[in-house]
This record gives structure tokens, C-alpha cells and sequence, in this order.
């Protein structure tokens, strides 16, 4: 029988961003129903975080730890079916590998974890289990940005020969470290964030969507990485070439000392017969150029789109979709799947739309190509 999957969280708890939009994206389509929470290493304000989202009190937890072991010993009436984590980078590793150890499939926030050794072993994990994992890759799941990797799939734009993704942010253009704000605190810590900042945080969102849209691999990159604010003691801005494996090229820019921009995530993508250019700014609608006809719009929900992106859409053309309903496509995506798997189900092809294990190992590779490359003056490097 078909029943909404349970749902426990690690982290997001009382004035964290991040964990209202997992729990407003896990809602909104109905599958999912948070039951159980661990929102804070602090017992008391996981308590009081609990409290705030009506959980039965006997399921919020004072530890992610307390949470696992206690939900694997549940009923399969009553345990949970998914956890989602949403700590930061250097808290992602140990409660995901605990969750898939004890049978849950997991959500988690991106990049993957704090290092490739652990990226690693959580990779041959998943696959010795057999389950979900889903990395929150938003920006790939716009109904637009699904319209852009039909078109390429179905070769409307012939041979992909270039790709330009630009990811400019201007709020940490100055030290905000210093003043102990809580967000440029810990992702610009070491200890925290790991060998990467701004690559980390923004630019492996802006390489899984040049890799998700075009279907291709990079093989190699030359990274120019910097941090352009004294005092800071992570990349702040990067400048990167790619190649793919189909020979195409492409540019990769991934800065947050760029003042005066916000979120400006744009990716631009070239091939034999013509081009297509989406704005994380302009997020339902997608321009095509051709080479020997006019140009064209596509908008979420209207009638000339593909089935991935039709599935991803949830209102008729012309009323705004966005950042919240992108994080649910994740969510309803993983959902269907669990639900399939529940009931013997055959999948279908949309419900398998969402960034996997795989696509968080290949954010790690990149990270750590880039430094590698940055400290190697900026040669090519190997991914």
C-alpha cells in the first residue's frame, strides 16, 4: 500500500536557512512527512527545534547518533524510511555513513563531504547497500534547465563545442568572517569547509550543471584559484578551463568577491546548429539561438517542452516557479523512488532525475583538481 515516506532530519534547527527550505521542498508535493529530527548538536535546542514543528517528542533527538540507532530498532511500521542532512561540509560524512549503514536511504546537502577519502568510502557504500542517496544539486532540477538537456539529448543542437558557466556572488567580497557571521564563518574555515571555499560552496553547483545539461564528462581543467580578501584562509575566486569528452572546451567562473551581484548563476552552451543560455536570475525561461532560424523562448510550463521538464513543472506558463520548487523536484524525485522500491514498482524514467552518489564524487574530483592545478601554476590536470 502506497503511504508518504517517513523523513528524519540531521541539522536545520532553530535559525538555520537551509534546513526551513529542505522541510518547505520536502512538503510541498506530499510524499514525504517529517517524523524525527536531530537539528542541532545542542540537545536542548533540538528539543526546542522539535517542539516548533510538532514532532512527537519521544522522536527528537539530542544527537544524529541517538537518532540513528534509536530509529533502526523502530517497527518497519514506524521507522524512517530517509534522512535528510543539512550540517555543514565536515558534518556531512559520518551521520550519512551511519544512516546507509543502518538501511536508510539519504538526502544530503552538497558538496558531498569534507574530503575525497571520504567521498570514496561513502561511494562503495551505497553501492554495497543498494540505495538512494541524493546530493541537493538545486539549480538542475528548473524545469528549464531540464528543457536544455532534452534539447541536447535530442540533438537539436547538433555537436556540444562549448560551454560557458559563470557563478558570481559578491557577500563575502569583504572579510564577513570577521564579525563572526555565522554563514561566511564556517564556510570559510578549513576545519569546516575542507581544502575548498568558493569552489566548494558555489563552483561544484556550476560544474554538475555544465556536466548535467550537456550529458558530457570533463577529462581535464587549468585552474586559476584565489583569494582576493586579505585574511581569508579559503578560495574566494576561480577562474577555470574545462575539456569534455567529446573535445568540446568550456569556461568556468566561480567567485564570491564579485560586489554587487547576489546569486547570478548563468550557463551558456554551444554546439553545431545552434546555442541555448539559462539565468538562474530569469529561471523560467530558456533562450535558444539557432544558426538558420530565429531565436527562441522556452517557458516553464508551456506547451512546446519535453517530458523531463514538463514533470518538473508544477503551474501553467507564465505563473513563477523557483528556488523552493527545485529543491522539492529533488525531494518528490527521491520520494517516487523509495515508493517504487516499497512497492515493487517499476520507475519511471523522471522519478531517477536527481544527482546521485556519483554526481558528489565527481564535485570532490573537481575540487580537488583545482587546487591541485591552482598550486601547480595553473596547469592541466587530470580529473
Amino acid at each position: 500500500m502506497k503511504r508518504k515516506i517517513r523523513m528524519g532530519m540531521i541539522g536545520g534547527g532553530q535559525g538555520a536557512f537551509i534546513g526551513e527550505v529542505h522541510r518547505m521542498a520536502a512538503a510541498l508535493d506530499g510524499h514525504i512527512q517529517l517524523v524525527a529530527g536531530a537539528f542541532s548538536s545542542n540537545a536542548e535546542r533540538s528539543a526546542l527545534s522539535g517542539q516548533d514543528l510538532y514532532l512527537e517528542k519521544e522522536r527528537v533527538y539530542g544527537s544524529y547518533q541517538e537518532m540513528i540507532e534509536a530509529e533502526a530498532t523502530l517497527s518497519e511500521e514506524k521507522r524512517l524510511d530517509l534522512i535528510s542532512i543539512v550540517t555543514p561540509n565536515h558534518l556531512h560524512f559520518e551521520p550519512a555513513k551511519l544512516a546507509l549503514e543502518a538501511g536508510f536511504h539519504v538526502i544530503c546537502d552538497k558538496p558531498l563531504c569534507f574530503n575525497l577519502e571520504e567521498a570514496y568510502t561513502l561511494q562503495k557504500l551505497v553501492n554495497e547497500k543498494a540505495l538512494i542517496f541524493a546530493l541537493t544539486h538545486t539549480y538542475a532540477a528548473y524545469p528549464m534547465v531540464k528543457q536544455a538537456k532534452a534539447l541536447i539529448a535530442d540533438g537539436k543542437l547538433g555537436t556540444i563545442k562549448k560551454v560557458v558557466v559563470q557563478y558570481p556572488q559578491g557577500w563575502l567580497s569583504t572579510l564577513l568572517e570577521a564579525s563572526n557571521q555565522k554563514q561566511a564563518s564556517w564556510r570559510t574555515d578549513p576545519t569546516k569547509s575542507g581544502i575548498a571555499g568558493a569552489l566548494g560552496d558555489i563552483g561544484t553547483h556550476a560544474y554538475h550543471l555544465a556536466e548535467y545539461i550537456t550529458g558530457l564528462q570533463a577529462t581535464s581543467i587549468c585552474a586559476n584559484v584565489n583569494t582576493k580578501v586579505d585574511g581569508r584562509k579559503l578560495d574566494d575566486d576561480n577562474n577555470i578551463l574545462l575539456a569534455f569528452n567529446n573535445g568540446a572546451h568550456g569556461v568556468l567562473i566561480a567567485s564570491q568577491i564579485s560586489a554587487g551581484e547576489a546569486n547570478n548563476l548563468n550557463i551558456s552552451i554551444y554546439g553545431s546548429l545552434g546555442g541555448v543560455q539559462w539565468s538562474h536570475e530569469n529561471p523560467n525561461q530558456l533562450q535558444a539561438k539557432w544558426s538558420d532560424k530565429p531565436d527562441q523562448i522556452f517557458r516553464t510550463g508551456g506547451s512546446e517542452i519535453y517530458p523531463l521538464a514538463q514533470a518538473a513543472s508544477r503551474l501553467p506558463s507564465g505563473h513563477p516557479e523557483g528556488y523552493i520548487e527545485a529543491f522539492a523536484n529533488i525531494y518528490k524525485n527521491v520520494a517516487m523512488s523509495i515508493q517504487n522500491k516499497l512497492t515493487g514498482t517499476q520507475s519511471k524514467p523522471h522519478h531517477n532525475d536527481f544527482p546521485t552518489i556519483q554526481d558528489g564524487v565527481r564535485g570532490m574530483e573537481f575540487i580537488y583538481a583545482c587546487i591541485a592545478s591552482g598550486k601547480a601554476n595553473h596547469c592541466w590536470t587530470e580529473l
